[in-house]
């Protein structure tokens, strides 16, 4: 593996300042549940309605993808910092499931029945770009539970959204 540049290092570093919510990609391949934690998740368009994700070509979860299967997007609850851990690496493959109350969605795909909102997405389109596969799924399905309260990413730790500020 080659050493990062200053500019990727300087990205890297500048990254942690940008606070985003945890959400956990779901996906089932072949009878087998994968699940991993991300932040690299973007709303892609509305009409089709759709989600952009990033996944390392590293993680165990760009086989299916890259395969076609489709996913699920679920944001975190602020509670959820546990599954958070167990997505990024503290279990692996199916011991993932352990934490936190998953479900199957009528299609068959794994969706954590508490998050803040799950998007079921086709998979539709992908391409490489660097060390990551970018996947669009277009969205089929939305589950929305509870009030506004997910879990955000920065600087390396997990935050709970504070008060929002008026503007005038």
């Amino acid at each position: 593996m080659s050493e990062l540049s200053s500019v990727a290092l300087s990205l890297r570093e500048g990254l942690r300042r940008l606070a985003k919510a945890v959400v956990v990609i779901t996906c089932r391949h072949d009878g087998q549940r994968y699940a991993m934690a991300a932040t690299a998740v973007s709303e892609l368009s509305m009409e089709p309605p759709s989600l952009l994700i990033c996944i390392n070509r590293s993680a165990s979860l760009h086989a299916p993808l890259s395969q076609g299967a489709d996913f699920c997007v679920n944001i975190l609850h602020s509670m959820h910092s546990d599954v958070s851990a167990a997505c990024s690496g503290k279990a692996r493959g199916e011991a993932r499931f352990e934490t936190g109350s998953w479900i199957d969605t009528e299609e068959g795909c794994p969706r954590l029945a508490d998050a803040q909102a799950s998007f079921l997405c086709r998979n539709v389109d992908a391409m490489d770009y660097g060390t990551h596969r970018i996947v669009i799924g277009q969205v089929e399905q939305v589950f929305l539970t509870g009030t506004v309260s997910p879990l955000i990413y920065a600087d390396g730790r997990y935050f709970e959204l504070g008060n929002p500020i008026s503007v005038t």
